[in-house]
């Protein structure tokens, strides 16, 4: 099960969004082939990939017959069962492993995990019941942040608690059973590291990366992040110890939250390649899809040098409610990279696409990237 898996074996993507399909562009540089599974068809994935196969990923006879057909497995996104990781694990390799799907796709499992690892979190606990919510505000104190405990992203299932009063209706708009309760932080800036760990244990990372969001969305990433070298330091090694703790093969992003008074808290893990190391394709000598295929497959990691600063805007569907962006005019900036995701319906609020900008410095990056992105419209 630790081969090396060598250029022209075929990689296998459980899910098939944006992240899938980077992933497959830098697989298929490299000679790899991919098929990827999902429900949809015509996915950002399986537009690039030599196989696209619908099914569910409950479906555990399509997930065997899938593994039967490739080296090694890995995930696009972290909502995929557990069940269907071990069904793939049966006969080829999957990384990351099944574990740490496990512990880092539902919230309350992650958040225990970094706590009992002495991770530092934000005041928290678990809720199962309306009950359970309104003793769980009483702990965590209000105002406070309540989060379905699966299944959320890009603040999808967040809801802020200003008054013991809204925590019925809050409670109803959850579409689980199953939740947290956090303590609303005062933080002055949200950073993330993007990381790999190697089959042999090596650690590779991209820095600390400064994030930007709108309505709970990343909107903007900058890199290198406007921090202390040293907060940036004890960023990366906290993610050096996550991947190691969980024994992790593969891309991680930990995102964290930095206080006024600048302590490091962990906010989310997210296991595979992340919206915010998007800069990484134009930007760094190894991307942070080369670097999951080197991982997935056993090759060495890859040098993580950024050559210039960078800074990524996303762009979202609101920008096709007048009709199709001006293309041309984001791109007479020269050292501006578009890359769209091959979604056929944009809708307010989806991610169709970012644009990545260099420059000599961080500031000049971020600059670009949003005139560039400005002008779309």
């Amino acid at each position: 099960m630790s081969r090396v898996i060598l250029p022209g074996a075929t990689i296998g993507v459980l899910g098939s969004g944006q992240l899938g399909r980077m992933f497959a562009i830098a697989a298929r540089r490299m000679g790899y082939r991919v098929h990827t599974l999902s429900p949809s068809e015509d996915s950002p994935t399986g537009q690039v990939a030599d196989l696209e196969i619908t099914a569910d990923y409950e479906d555990l006879d399509a997930i065997r017959a899938f593994a039967s057909g490739v080296q090694v497995i890995t995930f696009e996104f972290e909502n995929v069962s557990t069940a269907a990781a071990a069904a793939a694990a049966e006969l080829v390799p999957v990384r990351p492993s099944g574990r740490a799907l496990h512990v880092t796709q539902q919230r309350a499992r992650e958040k225990a995990f970094l706590a009992d690892h002495g991770f530092p979190v934000t005041p928290f606990t678990a809720v199962h019941s309306i009950d359970d919510l309104a003793v769980g505000l009483g702990l965590i104190g209000l105002p406070a942040i309540v989060k379905t405990a699966s299944f959320g992203y890009d603040g999808k299932g967040q809801h802020r608690v200003n008054a013991i009063e809204e925590a019925e209706p809050v409670w109803n708009l959850l579409s689980h059973d199953d939740a947290i309760v956090e303590r609303v932080v005062d933080f002055s800036h949200e950073i993330s590291v993007v990381g790999a760990r190697g089959l042999d244990g090596a650690f590779a990372h991209y820095g600390a990366i400064e994030n930007q969001h709108r309505h709970h969305i990343l909107d903007v990433s900058i890199a290198p992040a406007r921090i202390a070298p040293e907060i940036a330091a004890s960023a990366v090694e906290m993610t050096r110890a996550i991947l190691e703790q969980l024994d992790y093969v593969g891309v991680l992003c930990v995102e964290f939250f930095l206080t006024g008074t600048g302590q490091l808290l962990v906010n989310e893990i997210a296991p595979r390649p992340h919206n915010s190391g998007h800069f990484s394709f134009d930007a760094c000598v190894t991307s942070q899809f080369e670097q999951q295929v080197r991982a997935v497959c056993g090759l060495p990691l890859g040098e993580t040098t950024q050559m210039r600063p960078a800074a990524m805007v996303n762009l979202l569907g609101d920008l096709w409610v007048k009709g199709e962006p001006d293309w041309a005019a984001a791109l007479a900036f020269g050292d501006v990279k578009l890359h769209l995701y091959g979604k056929t319906e944009p809708r307010v609020g989806r991610k169709m696409g970012h644009l990545t900008a260099l420059a000599e410095t961080a500031d000049e990056a971020m600059t670009k990237a949003l005139a560039a992105r400005a002008v779309l419209a």
